[in-house]
C-alpha cells in the first residue's frame, strides 16, 4: 500500500495581488506525475484545499479537474477540510465526486438523519477503507479534518480561559481515540493485517510556523500535545506550512504547503510525503521534493550589494520573472528609496513585491533618537526620523506619503505664522 500525504494547497491564493494559478496548476500536474510514477494507491490532502471559504471559480475548476484526472489513475483521493475551507463549499460536490473515488470529509459534525447515535455516525463518516492496486483494503484511515470547538464541546457559563483550553484539548483527544478504537474494531472484525492512518488539521505543540500560517483555536487552544494522538501507524497533518516531524516522531508529520505562501517559507524545501506499507508494517517514509514553479527570492543588504544580487537575475529564461522581497540596510534616511530600487531593477526580469527597511536599521535609529533631546532637533528632524521607520511601497503609498508631508508643512506654517490663521487664535 502506497499513500501520498500533502496539505495546505490554498487554491485561489492571491500573493501581493499576484495570482498563484499557474503555480498551483503546475503543482497539480507534477503531483499526478508522482502518483503515476510511484503507483500511489491513495492521496490524502490534510486540509486547506482552498485559501478562502469563497474561492474564485478558476480554483474550483482546478480542484474538479484534478479529481477527474486522479480518478483515471485508479488512485483514491481523500480531501479533509481545513480552517480556511468552507464546509458548505466542500460538501456541495461531495456526493458527485464520491463517484470518482474521492472521499470528502469537510468537518467532524454528524450529518442529520443518518444515525440515531452521533458517535457511531461520525465514525461511519470518518473511517475509510483505502484500497490498494489489487482492490483490497490496504489501510484504514481515521479521516479527521479541522475540528471546530463547537463541534466537540459546549460552552459552559463561568468557565475560565484555562478550563476552556483544557476542555477543548481533551475533546479533541477523545475524538481521535474514539475513531482509532473504531478503526481497531473494524480491522479485528474483518481480520485485516493493515496499518491505521490518522489525519489532522491543527497546531501541534513545538512546531515551527511561517508568516503565512494563521492561528487557529485563538483564545482557546494554543497547541495540541503530541501525546494526545493515538498510536496510529502514520499521522498526516496539515495547517503548518513548513514540512517537519512532530515530537521527533517519524510517523507524525506535517507535509507543509506545496508552494511558498510567504517569502519566509523560501528557507525550507517544499515536499509531499510518500508512505509505503507492507501489510501492517511501515516500510518507508520518503519526502518527495516539490519543484519551485515560480522564481522567488529574498534580498537583504545595502544598495550596492542589492544591485550586485539583482544582476544575477539577468540569466533567467526568456518569459520568466522573479518575485522579490527586498530588505534595505542603510543608516541614511532615503526618502526616494522606492525610486532607487525601481531604477536598479529597470530592464531586469524581476518584480519587487515587498520593499522594506531592515529591522536592525530601524532599531538603531530608535536608539539614536533616544539619545537625542528634543532641544537638539527641529520639528522637521523629528518628522523625518519618524517617516524613516515606515515603509511606503508602491504608487498609492507614495501618494499617501506626499499628502502626509503636505499636511505637515501646512501645520508647521500655521504654527510659525499664527497671524495668517485666524482660527488658530480664536
Amino acid at each position: 500500500m502506497k499513500l501520498l500525504h500533502t496539505s495546505d494547497w490554498h487554491l485561489g491564493q492571491s500573493f501581493f495581488t499576484k495570482s498563484r494559478k499557474a503555480e498551483h496548476q503546475a503543482f497539480l500536474n507534477w503531483l499526478l506525475q508522482q502518483v503515476a510514477a510511484y503507483k500511489v494507491d491513495a492521496v490524502v490532502v490534510a486540509g486547506d484545499i482552498f485559501d478562502t471559504g469563497t474561492p474564485p471559480s478558476y480554483a474550483r475548476e482546478m480542484y474538479n479537474r484534478f479529481i477527474v484526472a486522479i480518478s483515471q489513475l485508479n488512485c483514491t483521493l481523500v480531501v479533509l477540510g481545513g480552517n480556511h475551507d468552507s464546509v458548505s463549499t466542500l460538501n456541495e460536490s461531495k456526493q458527485l465526486v464520491a463517484r470518482l473515488n474521492t472521499h470528502v470529509v469537510a468537518n467532524v459534525a454528524a450529518n442529520e438523519g443518518a444515525s440515531d447515535n452521533a458517535d457511531d455516525q461520525q465514525s461511519d463518516n470518518q473511517i475509510i477503507e483505502l484500497k490498494n492496486s489489487a482492490g483490497e483494503t490496504g489501510a484504514i484511515l481515521c479521516a479527521i479534518p479541522f475540528i471546530r470547538p463547537r463541534d466537540v464541546i459546549q460552552s459552559r457559563a463561568g468557565e475560565s480561559g484555562l478550563e476552556k483550553r483544557q476542555a477543548l484539548g481533551e475533546a479533541i483527544k477523545q475524538h481521535y481515540h474514539q475513531l482509532y478504537q473504531a478503526a481497531l474494531t473494524l480491522r479485528d472484525e474483518k481480520q485485516l493485517e493493515v496499518p491505521i492512518v490518522a489525519t489532522g488539521h491543527l497546531t501541534a505543540l513545538g512546531v515551527s510556523q511561517s508568516d503565512s500560517v494563521r492561528d487557529i483555536y485563538i483564545g482557546t487552544l494554543d497547541g495540541f500535545a503530541a501525546d494526545g494522538f493515538p498510536p496510529a501507524d502514520y499521522i498526516a497533518l496539515g495547517h503548518i506550512h513548513r514540512p517537519q516531524m512532530v515530537a521527533k516522531s517519524e510517523h507524525i508529520r506535517y507535509s507543509g504547503s506545496p508552494i511558498p505562501l510567504s517569502f519566509d517559507e523560501l528557507k525550507t524545501t517544499k515536499q509531499v510525503v510518500l508512505v509505503s506499507f507492507n501489510a501492517a508494517e511501515t516500510e518507508a517514509i520518503t519526502p518527495l521534493e516539490v519543484p519551485l514553479f515560480q522564481a522567488m527570492a529574498v534580498i537583504k543588504g545595502d544598495l550596492s550589494s542589492i544591485e550586485a544580487r539583482l544582476k544575477t537575475f539577468e540569466t533567467l529564461p526568456s518569459g520568466q520573472s522573479a518575485w522579490l522581497s527586498i530588505e534595505v540596510e542603510t543608516q541614511d534616511y532615503l526618502a526616494d528609496l522606492p525610486q532607487r530600487i525601481q531604477a536598479l531593477t529597470e530592464g531586469l526580469p524581476v518584480e519587487v513585491l515587498q520593499l522594506r527597511r531592515s529591522r536592525n536599521t530601524a532599531r538603531q535609529t530608535l536608539n539614536q533618537i533616544e539619545r537625542e533631546t528634543l532641544a537638539e532637533l527641529t520639528p522637521e528632524d523629528v518628522f523625518a526620523k519618524r517617516l524613516e521607520l515606515e515603509s511606503f511601497e508602491g504608487d498609492a503609498e507614495q501618494a499617501r506619503l506626499g499628502r502626509i508631508r503636505q499636511q505637515f508643512r501646512q501645520i508647521v506654517s500655521e504654527v510659525e505664522n499664527p497671524e495668517q490663521n485666524p482660527e488658530a487664535n480664536s
